[in-house]
């Protein structure tokens, strides 16, 4: 298998007028529309801000319908998330760390009979019949709020007007007070190179994440990258991540740009690359290739020019203001759509939430919480972060107003399997002054995810080196290194923690 791409990318408040406990329901103002709201997109923005809008009492509807693919394939509701993106992609990676389970078993006394192998076709199934089984919950849930679902393609005729359309061509239209776009993106082709189209399978965006459950489920895998991996995130820590993966048994063709992708008579792809460092062609063979090199807005056939939304042209996302709010007063854009949002789908949800709230009950509150928002790279060595890298927080306040604490630190896990522990690390970038606020929390280890998540309510609110210090940490933990990092990379001193 070779994959082409790297993964690119990069509220906790009081409402004192808002509650579900209290079962507020505030009455339709649909009027002389159909509906109070109609979001285009049934995503993870688009399903969040409808159901918490019908849930106020809003009247709502959602239209959603997905295009097949290059190669054919459509799937259900619940957008790229569910279906093509974080849920069976951390399925797979799971399956993945099954395997070095496996492996790491026998050091623990298990008796496991040899060979261990892995089958494909069984993963695949259970993968599917839990991302079938999320597909027919977000319908109930829309049922239960009564939420009208439209299996239609949805376009703007004018600011109000909505037309769908669904697969036999039948069109209809609806009106609404207010519509939100929620449409997210699809997956990028590089047309311009041959063989791109007809041969190849396309993942939206995990390129590294791919790789390591492929390696990690016993294929022979190679990524193939044009320049940096893992682009928007620490570099420190990137580089940590690729040479886990290395060690792992991932291949890596860096500066690499792909030239054509052509069928041999045997069934292989052989993939033709150019060096960009020394300018000489390559050539390999594989039985997959699979294209890891972004999404594209899904913004060509809304029609949103012809109704006065303004795009940004360089990127084709929808320009928003601090309320999701577009250059049209009564249409939004959540999620992956809106230019300056970070492609997440935490983030899709919270936003589509907060504006529903707003919309149904004049809340005020925007989603401010795009600057600090935590993420994990699901590589066969988890990275964790949230907030600043220590690139950007040099760039912002300049090097010496920066203060970075780190270690490297051994998991008590990979003790007794012996495992290499070397680009297990933390850091902690601060400020380099007063209090030393935390502006960046960067994690390798197991379990990254479950790690940042709970540290990100911490730089959320604001904290402190001292107050990281302070806290009391879980013993034996990866977790509790935080608590005791105490070398800064400006001391030069030996960051290996020692003992337990």
């Amino acid at each position: 298998v070779v994959v082409i791409g790297t993964r690119d990318h990069r509220v906790n408040k009081t409402y004192p007028f808002y509650s579900r406990s209290n079962s507020v329901i505030f009455a339709s103002l649909a009027g002389k529309y159909d509906y109070d709201l109609v979001v285009i997109g049934g995503g993870s923005g688009g399903l969040a801000c409808s159901k918490e809008a019908a849930q106020l009492g809003q009247k709502v509807a959602v239209l959603d319908y997905v295009e097949a693919s290059v190669r054919g394939t459509t799937w259900g509701l619940g957008g790229t998330c569910v279906n093509v993106g974080c849920i069976p992609k951390k399925l797979m990676h799971q399956a993945a760390l099954l395997g070095t389970a496996v492996k790491d078993a026998k050091k623990y006394g298990w008796k496991i009979p040899e060979p261990v192998s892995h089958d494909w076709a069984t993963m695949s199934q259970a993968v599917q019949n839990h991302v079938k089984s999320l597909n027919w919950g977000h319908r109930v849930q829309l049922q239960d709020r009564k939420v009208k679902y439209l299996n239609m393609k949805g376009s703007l005729v004018d600011e109000h007007t909505i037309r769908g359309m669904n697969a036999k061509g039948k069109e209809m239209t609806v009106t609404a007070r207010n519509v939100v776009i929620a449409t997210g993106g699809r997956p990028k082709y590089p047309t311009h190179v041959p063989g791109a189209l007809e041969f190849v399978m396309k993942w939206p965006h995990v390129g590294l994440e791919c790789a390591g459950f492929l390696t990690g489920i016993g294929l022979d895998t190679t990524v193939m990258v044009r320049s940096i991996a893992l682009r928007g995130f620490d570099q420190q820590m990137s580089r940590l991540v690729t040479d886990y993966m290395e060690a792992y048994g991932t291949r890596f063709s860096w500066d690499a740009v792909p030239k054509k992708v052509e069928k041999l008579p045997s069934g292989l792809l052989q993939v033709t690359w150019t060096d960009t460092q020394s300018k000489q062609e390559h050539q390999d063979a594989f039985n997959t290739v699979l294209w890891a090199v972004g999404r594209a807005p899904e913004t060509k056939t809304l029609n949103l020019k012809q109704v006065g939304v303004e795009l940004n042209e360089d990127t084709g996302k929808v320009i928003v203001a601090a309320d999701e709010r577009t250059s049209m007063s009564n249409i939004f854009a959540i999620g992956d759509i809106a230019q300056g949002r970070p492609e997440l789908t935490p983030t899709a949800i919270k936003a589509g939430k907060l504006l529903a709230r707003r919309l149904a009950v004049s809340f005020m509150l925007n989603c401010d919480c795009f600057s600090s928002v935590p993420t994990t790279v699901f590589t066969p060595l988890e990275y964790g972060c949230v907030g600043l890298s220590e690139e950007e927080a040099e760039r912002r306040c300049g090097k010496e107003n920066v203060e970075v604490y780190h270690a490297f630190y051994k998991p008590l896990e990979f003790t007794v399997a012996e495992r290499d522990a070397g680009q297990c690390y933390i850091k902690v970038v601060c400020e380099g002054h007063g209090d030393q606020r935390v502006l960046g929390l960067h994690f390798t280890g197991p379990n990254a995810g479950e790690v940042t998540q709970g540290f990100a309510l911490g730089l959320q609110c604001g904290f402190t080196y001292a107050q990281l210090r302070d806290t009391v940490g879980i013993h034996p933990t990866c977790a509790e290194e935080l608590t005791k990092i105490n070398i800064t990379k400006r001391s030069g001193l030996d960051a290996t923690v020692t003992g337990c």
